[in-house]
C-alpha cells in the first residue's frame, strides 16, 4: 500500500519577535487535497505560521516540511510548488488585469508560448475577461482580490496559502472566492487558509486549527469543534405567560426569557431530547406555539476556547 505523505507537516515550530513568544510548539499536519483553516484572533500567529509555511519567515525552532520540502533546508523546493495570496494585494495597480497575470506567468517562468494560454484561461476562470484591459482603479474589491488569487494559480501550485482571502469583500465576492476554493480543492489543490470569518472556516475547512497565544488550543473537524461546548437547547416559545409559567415548572434549569414567552431548555441528546420534552408538554397540557433548536457553532467553540468572540478585523505583520 502507498503511504501518501501529507501536504504540510509541522512539528514543535517556535517563533518569538523580541520578547513576544508569537508561536510556542506548534504542530500541524495538512493532508493533501483538503482544506484547513487556522483560526484565531489576533496576534494568534496565523500570519506568522503562514509565513514560516512560506519560506518568508524563519523559525527559531521546530521543522516544518512543505510538499515534502523543508523550509529551512530547501526553501527554493518549497517555494517550486506553493502559491501565495497575502493579506495584502500584490497586483500592480498601474497595469491591467491581463498585464499584472502576464507579468506574473513570466516571474514565473512560463514558457512563452504558453503564457498567452495561461492567462487567457485564468481570465476566464475568475470571470474577468471584461475588465481584462481596464486598470486596476477600475476594479472593485472583489474583482482585485479574484485577480490577486488568480496571479496566485499561474503555475498552478499544488499547495495554496490563503491569509485572510476574503477580507473587506461584500457577502456576494465572498461567496464567489469560496467557490473558487472549493473549485481548486475538487482539482487535488491543497488549501491552507487563516481566517477570522467562522462562518468561513465551516464553510470551507475540511479541518480546522484554533490558535491562541501562539498554541494549538483545539483541532478538529467544523462538527467535532462543535461538540466540544456545551450550549444546545431547545427554544420553545409560548403564547401567553401562564403557559411559560407552567413549562418552566416542568424543566429545572431551563432559562426563561419572560419578554419574549420564550423558555430554553437543554438539549444534551439531541433528537431524543426534543421528543422528551415535547412528550411532557404534551402530558402536561401545555401548547407550544413554536420551538427551534439551537446547536453550538463555531462562534460558540471560539468563545469557550479563546474566551473571547473576535469581530473579523485583518490580522498585523509580524502576528
Amino acid at each position: 500500500m502507498t503511504i501518501v505523505s501529507p501536504a504540510i507537516d509541522v512539528r514543535g515550530l517556535r517563533k518569538s519577535f523580541g520578547n513576544k513568544v508569537v508561536l510556542d510548539g506548534v504542530d500541524l499536519t495538512v493532508a493533501r487535497g483538503t482544506v484547513s483553516a487556522l483560526l484565531g484572533p489576533n496576534g494568534a500567529g496565523k500570519t506568522t505560521a503562514v509565513n514560516i509555511l512560506t519560506t518568508l519567515v524563519r523559525p527559531d525552532a521546530g521543522t516544518a516540511t512543505v510538499d515534502g520540502h523543508d523550509v529551512v533546508r530547501n526553501p527554493d523546493g518549497v517555494r517550486a510548488g506553493i502559491g501565495l495570496t497575502g493579506q495584502f494585494s500584490a497586483v500592480d495597480k498601474l497595469l491591467t488585469g491581463e498585464e499584472n497575470l502576464m507579468l506574473m506567468a513570466r516571474l514565473r517562468h512560463l514558457p512563452a508560448k504558453r503564457v498567452r494560454a495561461r492567462v487567457a484561461e485564468l481570465l476566464e476562470q475568475f470571470d474577468l475577461l471584461e475588465a481584462a484591459r481596464k486598470p486596476l482603479a477600475t476594479y472593485s474589491g472583489g474583482m482585485a482580490r479574484r485577480l490577486d488569487l488568480a496571479m496566485t494559480l499561474v503555475d498552478t501550485p499544488r499547495i495554496i496559502f490563503l491569509d485572510e482571502p476574503t477580507t473587506g469583500l461584500d457577502p456576494r465576492s465572498r461567496h464567489t472566492m469560496w467557490e473558487i476554493v472549493r473549485d481548486l480543492v475538487a482539482q487535488g489543490t491543497t488549501v491552507l487558509l487563516t481566517t477570522q470569518y467562522l462562518d468561513e472556516a465551516d464553510e470551507l475547512a475540511n479541518r480546522i486549527v484554533v490558535l491562541d497565544g501562539g498554541k494549538i488550543v483545539a483541532e478538529g473537524t467544523p462538527e467535532e469543534l462543535k461538540r466540544l461546548v456545551p450550549g444546545g437547547h431547545i427554544r420553545l416559545q409560548f403564547a401567553d405567560a401562564q403557559a411559560l409559567n407552567s413549562a418552566a415548572a416542568l424543566f429545572a434549569g431551563s432559562a426563561r426569557r419572560d419578554a419574549a414567552l420564550t423558555l430554553e431548555v437543554p438539549n444534551p441528546n439531541g433528537v431524543k431530547s426534543l421528543r422528551s420534552a415535547l412528550d411532557r408538554l404534551d402530558g402536561a397540557g401545555i401548547e407550544v406555539a413554536d420551538l427551534s433548536i439551537h446547536t453550538p457553532d463555531l462562534d460558540d467553540v471560539f468563545f469557550a476556547l479563546t474566551g473571547r468572540v473576535e469581530r473579523p478585523q485583518t490580522e498585523g505583520i509580524p502576528s
